[in-house]
């Protein structure tokens, strides 16, 4: 498997739209824990008891809970580990890696260097249930850009199931592609300009593209965007094998 998906895909699968019950998700996930491509469980501090009682008896599931500002305390349970935060205004906490979410209007060099010196890392939102959740190519690439010529590690969350930036037939809202996003992060430490790698539709194209990163800056990239939240790991893994990018075990 190439590297530059190892571990890409964090588990949202209680999260909207995917909204799977609790006992489903945790039962999923742990068949999958096995896989390369999978990251931790993402579960807010409001569904930790549920977690908790729906793990409970079984293998060890590695969570990134989401909290909705500063805690002073990290809650426990048999059967959980909390491997990362994630959130808003968080500060550092320890050795766990901090994901502190900010507006992508909001990202600025500025912004960059003081997470970076404060020990923590970045949260990009990258959708949501209205079309004003979804930065668009330029918003996006500054961030990026900010993130990547700062130093500074990120994850991304909602929107990107699907690995080609398009247009959701039924929503309308236009999404960015998970692998737009690597190669754009890839065009970034190049010192490219990035943008026209966001708003890239053509699948082809950009999956030949992502595919002949070398392995130097495949682990350059991967420094920098950690993972990305997704309710469903089938379908990004789907998109992975439909543009040979993935080996289809059949």
């Amino acid at each position: 498997m190439n590297p530059l998906f190892a571990g890409l895909f964090d588990d949202a699968a209680i999260f909207p739209p995917g909204n799977t019950p609790m006992d489903v998700a945790v039962s999923a996930h742990r068949e999958r824990q096995g896989s390369p491509l999978v990251g931790p469980f993402v579960c807010s501090l409001a569904r930790f008891g549920d977690l908790a009682g729906a793990a409970a008896g079984g293998p060890v599931v590695k969570v990134s809970l989401v909290l909705p500002g500063p805690v002073s305390e990290i809650p426990a349970a048999d059967g959980l580990d909390v491997v990362a935060l994630e959130g808003p205004s968080l500060t550092a906490h320890g050795t766990l890696p901090v994901y502190t979410e900010i507006s992508c209007r909001e990202i600025t060099a500025a912004r960059v260097a003081v997470l970076r010196e404060s020990g923590l890392r970045l949260k990009i939102r990258t959708g949501g249930v209205r079309a004003d959740a979804f930065p668009d190519e330029s918003e996006l690439a500054g961030a990026l850009w900010a993130a990547v010529r700062g130093g500074l590690a990120f994850k991304l969350t909602a929107g990107l199931h699907d690995p080609i930036r398009h247009r959701d037939p039924v929503t309308g809202f236009e999404h960015h592609g998970f692998l737009n996003v690597l190669l754009a992060t890839a065009r970034a430490l190049q010192g490219y300009e990035i943008e026209r790698a966001l708003a890239d539709q053509d699948g082809e194209r950009v999956a030949a593209a992502v595919a002949a990163i070398d392995e130097v800056l495949v682990k350059a990239v991967r420094h920098h965007f950690i993972s990305f939240g997704t309710c469903s790991i089938d379908e990004p893994v789907a998109g992975l094998r439909q543009f040979r990018l993935l080996e289809d075990p059949r």
